[in-house]
This record gives C-alpha cells, structure tokens and sequence, in this order.
C-alpha cells in the first residue's frame, strides 16, 4: 500500500500496524460494495432531481470519493463521532442514515434529518454520531476537536476510564489554507485530543488545482510538521486499502490518544458542484481517473476471489436502484415544512414568538419503535 508515515510514527512501525489489520469478510465486502452503490446512485438520482428543480441552494455530489467514506467510517466504532463539510451525503449514508430521511432533507421536506431546513450541505444524524455536514469552508475543523475533546473528557475525567473513541472529521484539501483549520490542529495537539483530520484531497479546491493555491501540495502530510502530528497517506481509490490503512492509524490514536493528519487520495468525477462546468480539467484525466473507479475496483476483487459472482453484482446494483427510486418517492410525498417552522427550532426553550424545538420525524419514528 502506498502510505508514507511522518513524525512519530516511523514508516516501519506504521507498516507493521497495518500488516496486522486482516481483509474482511465476505459479508463486509459484500456491505461495503452495497454501501458505495447506494451512495453513488443516491448522488446521480440527487443530480436528476436537482435539474428538476426538485432541490435547491447548491448540490455536491460524492461521485467517485466513495471509498474514502466506506473505508474510513468501517474502521470506527459506532460512537465515534464524524464530522464534515459540505460534501456530505456519502458519510451520512455510509454512518447509517436511510437514503429517504437524506432525500427528502435534499428537497426540503419536513420528513428530512434536518426538518428540511439544512438541505445538502447540512446532512445531521445524531443517533449515528453524523454531526453534520457543514457549509463554510472549515468551519467543521474545530468543531471536531471540540467533538473529540467532549469525548475524551467525558471518558477520563468524568467516567475515570480509558478513552474509548475517536473523532474522524472530513476536509477538502481547500481548506488547509483556512486560519480555523489551524488553530484546531495547534489546540488538538497541545491538549492531545483524539482526532483524526482526514483530508479528502481530490486536486481541486473548488475550480482550483492543488498545486496553484496549496503550499507542499505534492506532499501534505508535510502540513502536519508544524504540529508535531503523526500523518500518513492512503490511496482512497481502493476501499480495501483505505480500511486497512485507517484502522491502524484509528486503532492506535484510541489507545494513544493524540491528534493526526490523513492525505487521502482521491478524485471527484463530477465537478466542485452542479454549477461546475469542470472547464479546469482535461477530458482526459477524468477518464484516467474514472478507470480507477473505487466501485469497480472492490467489484473485481470480489470476483477474482470469488466471494461474488457476476449476477450477484447486477442484482445488487438492481435492488440499490430500487431502493434508491424509492427515497425519491417518499421525499416527494414528504410535505413542505409549514410556516411556522420559522419559528421552531431557533431556541431550545419557547421563548417569545418561538416555539421551542423537537426531534425530526425519523427520531421521534425511532423512540417509538418505528423506523
């Protein structure tokens, strides 16, 4: 696997850790195929209703990134907390939220994870430990450290025991020039705080190649220099690799607790967002890229080792189109919020015109024994 280690960490050691992290499964090669089918047709079918006119505001979509968020959030516990910015359907999905409650959010019904209110970019799924999708760039930075520092001070201040979870939070690669990104990087280290920066480096800051707005781009795990901070590269192409290279590096920073950096590389197929007419590339990078397909990939391995064959693959892809026309549907007969949805959830408690705040429907199905 192509991942170089700084700092602490000396190659060796971490190609050791990694040596010991064993493939899945069967089963987990089967979930995790499903899971990157699901969230790259959930991303064309949001594509669609976008030119629709089904869903407004800005669309990013995920397209080809897909691994990064299957491999990494595999190699967590279920309490972990994830953070990210707004490119956020594909770890909404891949943490557990159903496709529906993200789709109808997409479209600003009341059945949405955020009542309709957040749209796109802010996909929130507390009882999966998804704390959102977040629109301004970097801003998810030091709300991660703070989601790492509460969990760690919770374990061994309050509950006097080990620390037991890691904060994985997601950044593009644009936003390494933010101040916030910084700051957060200083404090998590000075204090020693769980988290882990994965940074999903698709080349682009928006319309931007890397190399023409990013220091060390041609290698941004020197970034982590300044901070002391363990920091790796992985292939994000390769869910496979991606797991294997994460789960070590999570493992360790749990019984270690510290925070690291993560140079994930990875190509996003569709541009910055649906507005992106992707003038900034060649036709024929992309497809260099679009051969390398994350999906595509695990597909042949499972064939070649034979945990699937092929009719097994097309009928999954099937059963996740159906699935997915399905949210689309349920979204649709998802009503508008009402009116007075202006005025609930702006205070915790009534206060004035305000009405207080409640759990989205999913939450209050789910209390209840519901789905």
């Amino acid at each position: 696997m192509d991942v170089t280690t700084v700092m602490s960490s000396s190659p060796s050691t971490q190609e050791a850790a990694r040596a010991k992290t064993p493939i899945p499964g069967p089963e987990v090669l089967v979930k995790w195929l499903r899971d990157m089918m699901l969230i790259r047709e959930f991303e064309v079918r949001c594509m669609q209703a976008y030119q629709n006119k089904l869903a407004g505001g800005f669309l990013h979509v995920y397209n080809g990134q897909e691994a990064v968020a299957v491999g990494c959030i595999a190699a967590l516990q279920s309490d972990d907390p994830v953070i990210t910015a707004y490119r956020d359907h594909g770890h909404a999905l891949a943490r557990g939220m159903d496709p529906k409650i993200g789709m109808a959010e997409l479209f600003g019904r009341i059945g949405g994870c955020a009542k309709g209110k957040g749209g796109s970019m802010h996909f929130f799924d507390v009882t999966n430990h998804m704390y959102g999708g977040h629109g301004i760039v970097g801003a998810q930075t030091p709300v991660g450290a703070g989601l790492a520092f509460a969990t760690q001070y919770e374990d061994e201040v309050i509950n006097k025991r080990p620390n037991s979870r890691v904060t994985l939070c997601f950044l593009g690669d644009g936003a390494l020039n933010q101040g916030a990104f910084h700051e957060a990087c200083n404090l998590a280290k000075v204090l020693n705080i769980p988290v882990i920066y994965v940074v999903e480096n698709n080349q682009y800051a928006m319309g931007t190649a890397i190399d023409r707005c990013t220091s060390a781009a041609d290698q941004l795990t020197k970034k982590a220099l300044a901070y002391d901070m363990d920091a790796i590269e992985v292939d994000g192409m390769d869910v496979i690799k991606t797991y294997c290279d994460m789960k070590a590096l999570v493992d360790d920073v749990r019984a270690n607790p510290r925070p690291a950096f993560v140079d994930m590389k990875c190509y996003r197929y569709k541009g910055h967002s649906m507005s992106d007419p992707r003038k900034y590339r060649t036709h024929e990078e992309e497809q260099s890229y679009e051969s390398q397909d994350p999906i595509d990939t695990l597909s042949k391995f499972m064939l070649k080792t034979g945990v699937l064959e092929e009719p097994a693959i097309k009928a999954m892809s099937k059963e996740v189109r159906t699935e997915i026309r399905a949210a689309v549907k349920w979204a649709e007969e998802s009503p508008e919020p009402d009116i007075s949805e202006l005025y609930h959830d702006v205070y915790v408690e009534q206060w004035g015109p305000y009405t207080g705040t409640s759990f989205p429907q999913f939450m209050q199905d789910e209390s209840k024994g519901g789905s």
